[in-house]
């Protein structure tokens, strides 16, 4: 693996909120160990509406641990601020409208190359499926059209957050899924993993781990579908992991 490849540092969390807990309770202690001695994140709230709310939300809950966090509608020179940034977060909302806002501001590559000089990058949801190759494999409607599908392209797999598995004694006579996916899989050869909520993937010093409480389900191009628990190196699950 290349030196860039090795230097990056990404944290990809399913969800925000698990069931019976609070915003961010499942991953606190991730983020912690995965943030180590960096102290300020800047968070970047474009994935919701109203950004005063969805900032100081995630500023209350930063500030519980124990870190400063700036938020990125609040800077007058964007491009700056994320190179500026020890480290960046982005949050949960549609997928659509935070990718057409990177594209807006201009942070795209400028994301891209910070990530891989190093800079942690933390993605929880809509966040997680902007670090993709492409925002294809999300579960959101296209409420704004994007320049382009194509996204942050971090690592080299599609990440599909919230992952449903099917339910046998379900009514419901529409895709599950998984369906979905073999359909992405039927026109795109990049792999997917289906993240369920609890589930996060970190990638650090060139490999891709499976953390949290809950497994991934792995698909690719012509293959059955792969079981992974937490704690499982996806490397071997997948070709060429990395960007």
């Amino acid at each position: 693996m290349t030196a860039s490849v090795n230097n990056q540092r990404i944290l990809l969390i399913s969800n925000s909120t698990l069931y019976g807990g609070g915003f961010l309770d499942h991953a606190e202690a991730e983020i912690s160990n995965f943030l180590g001695k960096v102290r300020r994140v800047l968070f970047i709230p474009f994935a919701l509406h109203d950004h005063d709310a969805y900032s100081e939300k995630v500023r209350t809950r930063f500030n519980s641990m124990g870190y400063e966090l700036d938020s990125l509608h609040e800077a007058s020179d964007k491009p700056q601020a994320v190179k500026d940034a020890p480290t960046i977060f982005i949050g949960g909302g549609n997928t659509f409208r935070v990718l057409n806002a990177l594209y807006e501001f201009e942070i795209v590559d400028v994301i891209r190359k910070k990530v891989k000089a190093g800079m942690p990058y933390i993605g929880s949801s809509a966040g997680s499926n902007v670090a993709a190759p492409t925002i294809k494999t999300t579960n959101d409607m296209p409420i704004v059209e994007p320049p382009s599908f194509e996204a942050l392209n971090l690592v080299s797999f599609q990440i599909n957050p919230h992952y449903l598995d099917p339910e046998p004694d379900s009514k419901h006579m529409g895709e599950t899924r998984e369906e979905r996916i073999v359909q992405f899989l039927e026109e795109n050869d990049t792999p997917v993993v289906g993240l369920r909520e609890g589930a996060m993937i970190r990638v650090e010093g060139g490999a891709a781990i499976l953390k949290g409480s809950a497994g991934a389900r792995i698909f690719q191009k012509g293959r059955e579908p792969v079981e992974v628990k937490s704690g499982t190196e996806l490397n071997d699950y997948l070709i060429d992991p990395f960007k």
